[in-house]
C-alpha cells in the first residue's frame, strides 16, 4: 500500500536520484551478479564480492546517489578483511527495473534479504555469520529488515544513518507541509528501538545533512544490549573513509568478527 506523503512525487524527486548501472562487462573474479525478483516482472539487482566460503557476510544498502557497482573499488577493503559483501541496488537504480519509492524499497528490502541464503549457495558460500548494513538513504532498508529478521542477524551496522525523515526532507528542500510522525514509513528512530540484535552506529561528526545528532539518537533509542557509536572527527557525510579509513574499517571488523558484536 503506498504511503500518500513519502511516495508523493515531491518527496521522492528529493529522496531518490536514480542513475543507470554500467555497461555489462565479464565480472572479476569474486564478483558476481546477483538479481532478486521483488514482484512478478520486477527485478532488482545486487552485486556480490566474496571472500572464504564461510566468511560472515554484510547485507549492505547505499545512499541515494549510488548504485551498487560504485562498490567495486570499496568491497576489496571488505574481503580482505574476511567479510563477504552483498551490495543491493533499489528499484531504478544501477540495472534493477522499476521506479523507486519509500514503500517498496521498505519491501523489497526484505525480499532481497529472504533470498540471500539461495544466493550465498549458488555461489558455494555459507556464511557463519549474516549481518545488516545502511548507508545513509540505506539505514531505512537495513533497519527494516533487522526488524522484520531478528535474531537471524548476527547484527546491524548503520553508517550516516537519519533517526527524523521530516528533518532531513527539510534540509533537502523538499516541502511536506502538515506531515506527522505517524505518516512517516521509514520511522527509523521508531523501529530502532525494535532492534535488540547488536549494533554499531558510525557517524561524522561534521555531518552537515545528516547531523551526527542523529546518530547519537538512533543509538540512544536502539534496545540492543550490545550497542556502539563511533563519531568520526572532522567527517562530513560521504567522507568518512577518506578522513579514517582505518578507523572505519577497524570498528566494522572488529564487529563483525566478534560473534556478540561487541
Amino acid at each position: 500500500m503506498p504511503h500518500p506523503v513519502l511516495d508523493q512525487p515531491e518527496a521522492l524527486r528529493g529522496i531518490f536520484h536514480p542513475r543507470p548501472g554500467y555497461a555489462l562487462i565479464p565480472s572479476a573474479a569474486g564478483v558476481h551478479p546477483v538479481p532478486v525478483e521483488v514482484e512478478p516482472g520486477i527485478t532488482v539487482g545486487a552485486r556480490l564480492y566474496t571472500a572464504e566460503p564461510e566468511a560472515p557476510a554484510i547485507l549492505y544498502w547505499h545512499g541515494n546517489g549510488e548504485i551498487a557497482a560504485d562498490y567495486d573499488g570499496i568491497a576489496p577493503m571488505y574481503t580482505r578483511l574476511g567479510i563477504t559483501l552483498l551490495v543491493a541496488d533499489y528499484r531504478g537504480y544501477g540495472r534493477s527495473d522499476g521506479t523507486p519509492s519509500c514503500s517498496s524499497l521498505l519491501t523489497d528490502a526484505v525480499t532481497v534479504f529472504e533470498a540471500v541464503g539461495p544466493a550465498f549457495q549458488d555461489h558455494g558460500l555459507a556464511p557463519s555469520r549474516i549481518y545488516v548494513m545502511g548507508r545513509s538513504l540505506g539505514s531505512a532498508a537495513a533497519i527494516e529488515v533487522a526488524v522484520h529478521a531478528g535474531e537471524q542477524l548476527a547484527g546491524l551496522i548503520i553508517e550516516s544513518g537519519f533517526a527524523d525523515t521530516f528533518a532531513l526532507l527539510g534540509r533537502l528542500a523538499v516541502p511536506l507541509e502538515g506531515a506527522t510522525e505517524d505518516q512517516d514509513c521509514f520511522g527509523n528512530a521508531t523501529k530502532i528501538g525494535r532492534v535488540t540484535i547488536p549494533t554499531l552506529i558510525i557517524h561524522g561528526q561534521d555531518d552537515p545533512l545528516i547531523p551526527a545528532t542523529d546518530g547519537q539518537e538512533l543509538y540512544r533509542r536502539s534496545a540492543a544490549g550490545h550497542k556502539q557509536l563511533v563519531l568520526v572527527p572532522g567527517a562530513g557525510h560521504n567522507d568518512l573513509m577518506l578522513v579514517k579509513r582505518d578507523e572505519y574499517f577497524r570498528a566494522i571488523h572488529r564487529f563483525v568478527q566478534a560473534p556478540s558484536g561487541g
